[in-house]
C-alpha cells in the first residue's frame, strides 16, 4: 500500500488521537508464524474462518480469512479480529483491532516490525492498493458481507451511516514490533 504525504497523515487523524488505541496492541499484532510440519496449508485452516480472498501465487495459492471476530467489551465500535495469511509455505496469523464507527474505520495491523494505523473509507473507492483492508474490514464489522467484494457494498455502506467521502490514510508507526518471527 502506498503511504500518502506527510502532510496528508497530518490533517488525516492526529496522532494523540490514534496512539491511545494503538499503543496496548503493539504486543497483540505480532504475528504468529506456522512452518514446518504444518503439511497443506489448507487443512490447517481455523473452522469458522471466513476466506477472503484465495488467488494463486507462484509454488501454490495465496489465501486470506478472518476468524475469531470479538467484540471490545470495553470499547464500543471496535472488534478484535485473527487474520489468517496463508502461502505455499507457511502461514501468517495476525491479531488485529478493527473500528467500525462510521465516523472513523479504522484497521490496525502489523507487519511484526511495525505499526499501521489504516483510515478506511467504506463506501468509497475500492482499488488493489486498499482492497484487502476493506475486505478485512467488512468481515469484521459485518460478517454477513464477508467474502463479498467491497466494490459492491458501497450503497449498503451508505445505508449504514458511512459517508463514503472519508479519505483513507496510513500512519506506520516504526519499531512498534518485535521483528517477523
Amino acid at each position: 500500500m502506498l503511504t500518502p504525504p506527510r502532510s496528508l497523515l497530518a490533517a488525516a487523524a492526529p496522532l494523540s488521537l490514534l496512539l491511545p488505541l494503538a499503543l496496548p496492541l503493539v504486543g497483540a499484532l505480532q504475528p504468529v508464524r506456522a512452518e514446518g510440519g504444518l503439511g497443506n496449508p489448507e487443512d490447517a485452516r481455523p473452522r469458522g474462518m471466513a476466506l477472503l480472498l484465495e488467488r494463486v501465487v507462484p509454488g501454490g495459492k495465496q489465501a486470506i480469512g478472518v476468524y475469531g471476530i470479538t467484540p471490545e467489551a470495553n470499547r464500543p465500535g471496535l472488534v478484535r479480529v485473527k487474520v489468517w495469511d496463508e502461502t505455499p509455505n507457511k502461514v501468517l496469523v495476525r491479531n488485529e483491532t478493527i473500528r467500525c464507527s462510521p465516523s472513523e474505520p479504522l484497521r490496525v495491523t502489523s507487519d511484526g516490525r511495525r505499526m499501521f494505523l489504516r483510515k478506511l473509507n467504506p463506501g468509497g473507492p475500492v482499488t488493489p492498493a486498499n482492497r484487502i483492508d476493506h475486505l478485512i474490514w467488512w468481515a469484521s464489522c459485518f460478517p454477513e458481507q464477508a467474502g463479498k467484494d467491497p466494490e459492491t457494498l458501497k450503497d449498503l455502506a451508505r445505508t449504514l451511516g458511512y459517508s463514503g467521502a472519508v479519505v483513507e490514510s496510513e500512519l506506520v508507526l516504526p519499531g512498534a514490533g518485535r521483528g517477523d518471527r
